[in-house]
């Protein structure tokens, strides 16, 4: 009996690669067609299948259809997904270390953004995902965020005080609203009847997701407080990943990288698009907030319990060492 079971094993482990590719990989994004994450995770679909002369085929589940950010995390690290491209807030309460990339008004502009995420710090934050159950693969974007709301124009923090903001499901996006006098109000994504209900006052995205979900509809006022570089994460279920043969495996990271980069000049490319679209549209915009304003009440958060943890601040550290801080 004890031969037969071993037979059994045996069996399965040889198999695991062939189960692995038996059918199309599965790679999840909350967003609809046409958005950031939908960009890269279609090209990489399309940049495998060639590189691979069609032997690695992708479906893409858009639109949330396996679920909100937190969702598609967890049924990747349960086996459920291969591949994802997620906000990296959403990682927040898993993958701590991820809080350096998010951390408020860190980055001015997108050569910083990218001499630190393409660079050795971005690196390593990408590898440290393992330790959480993930591969991470590479950093696409959603972009600088910027605040939107239906009560009054905000040109300087104090107008802030006792905004209801819905924000994403993360520790340090909620202590960021509140250290601002706002009312956070964690909701996943969609929003929009969230927002067209009065439940909330305001929202912050980048302009792409603003003006792509016209958000312009259920919203007066916007101020580009760039206040957060907002990244996403393609990330891989490990045991999916190393499964696959190495030769499949450096397909998978190189088409991945590919259409990350492909993404983020896409994105950056369309911001002016995005600003035109949504003047045209109505909305009264606050083009220079005094940013000063915001940075100074939102400094001090690296010494809150957030980074409390020697690795999530050496992190940090790390972020802005690159960035000569």
């Amino acid at each position: 009996m004890l031969k037969f079971i071993s037979i059994i094993i045996l069996l399965s482990l040889l198999a695991a690669p062939w189960a692995a590719q038996a059918g199309p990989i599965s790679l999840a994004v909350v967003t609809k067609p046409g958005s950031s994450q939908n960009v890269c995770a279609e090209k990489f679909a399309q940049m495998l299948e060639k590189s691979s002369q069609g032997s690695l085929k992708v479906e893409v589940f858009h639109s949330g259809r396996k679920g909100d950010e937190c969702q598609i995390l967890y049924k990747l690290r349960q086996g459920q997904l291969d591949l994802c491209v997620v906000t990296a807030g959403a990682f927040d309460r898993i993958a701590p270390r991820v809080r350096a990339v998010e951390f408020p008004f860190l980055f001015e502009n997108y050569t910083q953004v990218d001499r630190v995420l393409q660079g050795t710090a971005g690196k390593r934050l990408l590898a440290s995902l393992e330790e959480s159950g993930f591969i991470g693969l590479a950093f696409a974007e959603n972009g600088f965020r910027n605040l939107t709301n239906n009560r009054r124009p905000v040109k300087e923090a104090i107008d802030v005080r006792g905004l209801l903001i819905r924000v994403m499901e993360s520790k340090l996006q909620t202590a960021l609203w509140r250290r601002l006098g706002a009312v956070p109000v964690p909701h996943p994504w969609p929003i929009t009847e969230l927002l067209a209900s009065g439940r909330v006052d305001s929202q912050e995205n980048p302009l792409g997701v603003i003006w792509n979900y016209r958000l312009d509809k259920v919203q007066k006022y916007l101020s580009l407080t760039r206040h957060v570089y907002s990244a996403h994460i393609c990330a891989a279920n490990p045991i999916w990943f190393r499964a696959l043969p190495r030769s499949d495996q450096r397909l998978v990271a190189m088409a991945m990288a590919k259409a990350a980069a492909f993404q983020r000049q896409h994105n950056r490319r369309q911001v002016d698009f995005y600003l035109a679209q949504l003047k045209k549209a109505g909305m009264e915009i606050v083009e220079n907030p005094d940013r000063a304003s915001f940075k100074f009440r939102t400094d001090e958060l690296s010494a809150t319990p957030l980074f409390d943890s020697p690795r999530v601040m050496q992190m940090l550290n790390m972020f802005k060492d690159a960035l000569n801080l």
